[in-house]
């Protein structure tokens, strides 16, 4: 089919939360945009749409609703018309799409770590005992208190900018980002010690980011297949297809990364408890094209080990 490009007359509205990250996130889908079709920037326009999840910073998200509080408002205007498309990190992204839209677009994948952060410096290992953590992630919490159970963690919500003042305001003495937000940031002034999976596995789907349309919006599926990252929308069928399974949402601290070598694909998975007193992990290894199966048969197996209750709060 024939693509109709943006022009400077008729824009392609990109949405997004307004933070620093997001807006990057933004502005880099653009790029993309401009650079494979030569387009001018004047050709697109970047919607800032504010969701719950950041309005409401006092409360846990586990009280207020879960992952869906980033993207509910930007997908009722990806749906309304108001927007074209609507970019979103996709660990914040649940793991089924309202109808009419779709997520089959990835960019290449950033870092997937975790950062471990202090101001002065410093491992996850040196802290010492009974210091105060911050974080907003159940996962992170979970896995915290898994190994390191003499440690105090406390709720840290809020984008890289607040949580950072928050440490200078000594509400806590560390806290963890993700490596993929301070890269595309370029926050090299950032202290940070990098957590290497085998130590603490990621979030689903870290690092990675997702471009969400229309599902009968042809012309921008064509612009968006130009975009797409075969190799992270390898990675993240698996991973995804775990997380479903799972029923996964921000109450419950599930961590899983798929990696990639020649024709094979690696799955680790975890869960744990959500006060940490028990992990659970195992992996998976086999041809690239049955990853979402493989996703699917590593959470069967993690459900059987773990029975009833193991994600109940605590």
């Amino acid at each position: 089919m024939k693509i109709s490009l943006p022009t400077p007359a008729q824009t392609f509205k990109i949405g997004t939360r307004g933070s620093l990250l997001a807006l990057a996130q933004a502005h880099e889908t653009r790029d993309r945009i401009m650079d494979h079709f030569d387009l001018p920037a004047e050709a697109f326009e970047i919607v800032v749409i504010s969701t719950q999840g950041d309005r409401v910073l006092d409360r846990a998200l586990k009280e207020i609703g879960g992952k869906g509080l980033f993207t509910r408002e930007i997908e009722d205007q990806l749906l309304d018309g108001s927007i074209d498309i609507a970019v979103h990190s996709m660990k914040d992204m649940p793991v089924d799409q309202p109808e009419g839209l779709i997520l089959d677009c990835y960019l290449p994948r950033e870092n997937p770590c975790d950062a471990f952060i202090q101001l002065g410096g410093g491992k996850l290992a040196d802290l010492p005992s009974g210091s105060v953590v911050g974080t907003s992630s159940l996962r992170r919490r979970a896995q915290l208190l898994h190994r390191r159970p003499d440690l105090d963690v406390v709720e840290f919500r809020g984008n890289v900018q607040t949580r950072l003042k928050k440490l200078q305001d000594g509400v806590a003495s560390a806290t963890f980002l993700a490596m993929a937000g301070l890269n595309r940031l370029d926050a090299t002034d950032v202290p940070r010690s990098e957590i290497a999976p085998e130590e603490m596995l990621p979030a689903v789907a870290q690092g990675a980011i997702g471009i969400e349309r229309r599902s009968d919006d042809r012309n921008t599926a064509a612009i968006l297949e130009a975009l797409h990252h075969r190799e992270t929308g390898e990675r993240l069928a698996a991973e995804r297809a775990f997380l479903a399974a799972l029923d996964g949402s921000c109450e419950t601290p599930i961590a899983g990364l798929a990696t990639l070598d020649g024709g094979t694909l690696r799955l680790r998975g975890e869960i744990l408890r959500t006060d940490g007193s028990e992990a659970l992990f195992d992996e998976i290894s086999g041809a690239i094209e049955d990853g979402a199966e493989m996703g699917r048969e590593l959470a069967t197996r993690l459900l059987a080990r773990a029975g009833d209750g193991f994600f109940d709060w605590k």
